[in-house]
């Protein structure tokens, strides 16, 4: 059993800091002493998908420190707006997935779930940015026929929350809509796609914690974390937390160059995950979504760095190298 002291309690709740998470570029800058240091786009060339960050998550980067890993993540870069051939607005094939409204089904057995369109955070290289939430109703007063339309497919086994995050949902939607799933005898196991344990860590609370312990599903939660340093005290507990109430914990990390492209900084992850007994899963090929191109680490070198990874840790920690691609029945293991 994991027996780390707790951090210092955060003082406000969730809501009220994902409310008042910081949304303009020149803000973020002068609060890290970093004013004119970075050029960002137009905000109006990103309306769509614009910074998003909560002020958790700024507490952990390095003040001064216009490279910091984390800050790199989410800061809108002028290199948004460049054009780069082969860089898509769908580029995992979305659209072609969804099966009914709300509903996206790729692979044999599972059935993801978009509950919505929000997140905590937005993390520019994320393969839904241009995604047509409004199209496919991710809300929760469409549940029902999504929920129907998984009672009818008795080949499907798992469903996976996702969005945006199913975590930026209040607890009442969440405990119903996994209630109503639970009576879907076919359906085995639960498994919750998020990013909130690690940038949001306040909203691992105790009525989330409660139904989750009170569902029949074996759930699975599936963090996502790119670097060591986004897994301070606060994530930590959140993620202790998660633990004791059953869950098992995976995480899915994007090679990111600039950022977690060495065998220093992947290795740092993957023994801090360790430490907070999270599984290293998958380690994906950046999406080729537009916007993102800054990003990308070319397959040759991701090859390399993986090889080099498994001289440095021991298999477990070393996390399966993927890439997703259109059309594809899985997961494509690349190493």
């Amino acid at each position: 059993m994991i027996t780390h002291s707790q951090p210092p309690k955060l003082k406000q709740s969730w809501q009220h800091a994902l409310s008042n998470a910081i949304n303009n570029a020149d803000d973020l800058l002068e609060k890290l002493g970093l004013s004119g240091h970075l050029q960002a786009i137009d905000k109006d060339k990103i309306r769509q998908f614009p910074l998003r960050v909560p002020q958790s998550y700024v507490d952990k980067m390095r003040y001064g420190d216009a490279s910091d890993p984390l800050l790199r993540q989410v800061f809108p870069l002028i290199d948004e707006g460049y054009p780069a051939e082969g860089y898509l607005t769908d580029p995992v094939g979305d659209h072609l997935a969804v099966t009914s409204p709300g509903i996206l089904q790729k692979y044999q057995g599972r059935a993801l779930l978009l509950t919505t369109g929000a997140c905590a955070i937005h993390c520019r290289y994320c393969f839904r940015r241009h995604f047509p939430y409004s199209d496919s109703n991710p809300l929760s007063s469409q549940w029902q026929q999504s929920i129907e339309q998984l009672a009818s497919d008795e080949t499907i086994s798992e469903v996976i929350l996702s969005g945006g995050d199913p975590l930026s949902l209040h607890d009442d939607k969440l405990a119903k809509l996994v209630a109503d799933l639970a009576d879907i005898p076919h359906l085995k196991r639960l498994r919750i796609h998020t990013r909130l344990p690690v940038v949001l860590p306040e909203r691992i609370n105790a009525s989330l914690l409660n139904w989750i312990q009170a569902t029949r599903f074996k759930v699975v939660v599936v963090i996502h974390a790119n670097h060591a340093n986004e897994i301070d005290a606060h994530a930590e507990q959140a993620l202790i937390s998660l633990k004791h109430a059953g869950c098992q914990l995976l995480n899915q990390t994007v090679l990111l160059r600039g950022i977690n492209d060495s065998v220093e900084s992947l290795s740092a992850l993957s023994e801090r995950l360790n430490d907070v007994d999270v599984m290293p899963y998958y380690l994906h090929l950046l999406d080729k979504v537009a916007g993102a191109q800054h990003f990308d680490v070319n397959q040759v070198r991701a090859v390399k760095l993986v090889d080099d990874l498994r001289k440095v840790l021991p298999g477990y920690l070393v996390p399966r190298l993927v890439r997703e691609q259109q059309g594809e029945a899985s997961k494509t293991v690349i190493r």
